[in-house]
């Protein structure tokens, strides 16, 4: 996997978390246990710090970058879908950002929240416990996600990195 470090910036990467080999991570990320990183995904920590928890998935095509004032936090248990663009931005533990969709600047996503797949959530919004944000620019509906609602999800994640890490091989 391409790992980059720049000037005094290098990722920190747990023995237990799998980062597909056509993921990028570059400078100041740290991934925790048992989370994976999946194929043209790029968490890019050049001017500050990049975090994703334990057991949270980055998938595929997804863009994790920071600012020097705001860094990119991830909690644990987090599933993060396809193509998403995360920046300067929060994510609490067990919650689930939907594919396609954009989280900036300032904002927080609070325990068990969603995103909507191509939701645009802007600076500085608060997407509280348990609601999701759907639509463009998003719109908070309070109460709507059960609890453990993305829990199969996350196990699935979980079981794939451990298997991929097993019996991935490149053919060519």
């Amino acid at each position: 996997m391409p790992l980059y470090a720049i000037g005094e910036r290098s990722p920190q990467i747990d023995p237990a978390a799998f980062v597909h080999p056509d993921a990028v991570v570059i400078g100041d990320v740290v991934i925790g246990p048992e989370s994976t990183v999946w194929p043209t995904a790029v968490l890019r920590g050049d001017h500050g710090r990049i975090v994703v928890g334990s057991q949270t998935s980055v998938q595929d095509g997804t863009v994790v970058h920071c600012t020097e004032d705001l860094p990119t936090v991830i909690g644990d248990r987090c599933v993060v879908g396809h193509n998403a663009h995360l920046e300067g931005c929060t994510v609490e533990d067990d919650c689930l950002i939907g594919s396609g969709s954009v989280v900036l600047h300032r904002v927080v996503v609070r325990r068990g929240a969603l995103v909507g797949a191509g939701a645009l959530v802007p600076n500085g919004t608060e997407v509280p416990t348990r609601a999701m944000a759907l639509g463009v620019p998003a719109r908070i509906r309070e109460d709507a996600v059960g609890e453990d609602a993305f829990r199969y999800a996350v196990e699935k994640y979980v079981h794939n990195g451990h298997w991929y890490r097993a019996e991935l091989r490149r053919l060519d």
